[in-house]
């Protein structure tokens, strides 16, 4: 009796093991969800978000751009309480708000990774573009003075976009 028990509880979870692998192997994924977000962590998740996001900006679909820009900011946000902050992730919530229009985030963050690493190409050409957008050419100019000893494309970009921005005016 027992025999026959244990068989019958070995075929049920074998067969049950099988339905189930299926129906997860038949269901479609969107393209909006990453694969597998169990596996990843949260800033890798952020990441691929961002990455549609910019997708869907160049494309002037700004609304879908900012809807995975707010997923971005949640995970990037859960990111930075569960670990030490890293510049990385100060530069995309920077990035991120700067996406979103919240300007003053955006410059926080930016300022909080430069206190990490106040030579960080990245978060100094952002910054900088950050200061040109709101017409602070000034404060565009200092982040370029640190770019200037790099010898670096974030240098020509962040000069190119300071000239354009000056002949606005």
């Amino acid at each position: 009796m027992i025999k026959k028990y244990i068989i019958f509880i070995c075929i049920t979870f074998f067969f049950n093991h099988i339905s189930f692998s299926k129906t997860i192997s038949d269901s479609k994924t969107t393209s909006e969800e990453p694969k597998d977000p169990i596996k990843m962590s949260d800033y890798n998740l952020a990441q691929k978000y961002i990455k549609k996001g910019d997708k869907y900006d160049r494309k002037d679909k700004k609304d879908k751009a900012e809807k995975f820009y707010k997923k971005a900011l949640k995970y990037l946000l859960l990111s930075n309480k569960k670990h030490i902050p890293r510049v990385k992730t100060y530069n995309y919530l920077g990035y991120i708000n700067a996406k979103l229009g919240v300007i003053e985030d955006a410059e926080i963050y930016y300022l909080l990774g430069l206190d990490m690493d106040p030579k960080n190409n990245s978060i100094n050409i952002n910054l900088g573009n950050l200061y040109v957008n709101s017409n602070r050419v000034d404060k565009a100019k200092e982040r370029l003075n640190v770019l200037k000893s790099c010898n670096c494309e974030e240098f020509k970009e962040l000069s190119n976009s300071i000239k354009l921005n000056a002949s606005k005016y």
